[in-house]
């Protein structure tokens, strides 16, 4: 600040034509585990500089952003000629961790058939809590945080930019969470659908058989209805069966009038 108190006026960036947040207002995220991740962003106590990343976000300022294990890498339009080079780091998991999360996910046939729907289980965090593991970030120091901009600040709006679209990718594809995390979305399911039918066949070693091997006969028959001995009709069984019924024809009662009836057309019939 200077001796008479007199800041110098908050740069204004460049105009962009780079990717632009979905939501004109209000909040980003929409899906729970985008909205676990800016939680996480929010708790780091970034104040105007959220608000500032909010707006870069939403004008386009972002020209680039790339997910991949462990590292998002993007290009951010600030108030220079040059774009600032934007990296946020976060540590993936080794192949032991994800074995056992896997295994986990196996053992509960709901997470592994919403996994397989290409679902996000809203509890999936518990899985990994189970294993030891965090799947968000539980704080920035959880993460590395670096933008080439001379903004001392860190995370920088430029870094709150890049937070809100990388939330909203979360958003579009979940298994993007996972693959930041060091497993991918083809190599995750199938592991998944391997170890699923790996236990099936173990199942059935043990003499256990899943019901989809059953399903193309379920409605067949599996074999001839047993048969007592010929069935005997009787010819006037049907008046036999027939309620009371108060009516008389000269004197003698419907049903008995039609017993003769009945024998006649049955004997016809041989």
């Amino acid at each position: 600040m200077s001796k008479s108190g007199w800041f110098p006026p908050p740069s204004r960036p460049i105009a962009a034509d780079g990717l632009r947040a979905r939501s004109a207002r209000g909040s980003i995220a929409k899906t729970w585990w985008s909205q676990r991740f800016i939680e996480v962003l929010e708790g780091i106590g970034l104040g105007s500089r959220m608000q500032r990343g909010r707006r870069y976000a939403r004008q386009g300022q972002v020209l680039s952003l790339a997910v991949g294990t462990g590292q998002v890498h993007a290009e951010v339009q600030g108030s220079r000629a040059k774009p600032y080079r934007v990296r946020i780091g976060i540590a993936a998991f080794g192949k032991p961790d994800w074995l056992q999360v896997e295994q986990l996910l196996v053992e509960n046939s709901w997470y592994a058939a919403a996994l397989l729907s290409g679902e996000m289980p809203q509890d999936i965090e518990e899985v990994f809590v189970a294993a030891g593991l965090s799947l968000f970030p539980a704080s920035a120091d959880d993460m590395s945080l670096d933008c080439s901009c001379p903004d001392w600040e860190v995370p920088c709006k430029h870094l709150a930019a890049v937070f809100y679209l990388l939330a909203e990718s979360f958003d579009e594809d979940p298994f993007m969470v996972l693959a930041w995390r060091g497993r991918g979305r083809e190599e995750l399911l199938n592991n998944l659908a391997a170890a699923r039918s790996q236990a099936a066949a173990v199942d059935t070693d043990q003499g256990w058989r899943p019901l989809g091997d059953f399903l193309d006969s379920f409605y067949d028959m599996q074999g001839d209805p047993a048969v007592s001995g010929r069935a005997v009709a009787v010819p006037t069984a049907v008046i036999d069966q027939l309620p009371d019924v108060d009516v008389e024809v000269r004197g003698r009662n419907l049903a008995e009038l039609l017993r003769p009836a009945y024998l006649v057309m049955t004997q016809g019939e041989h």
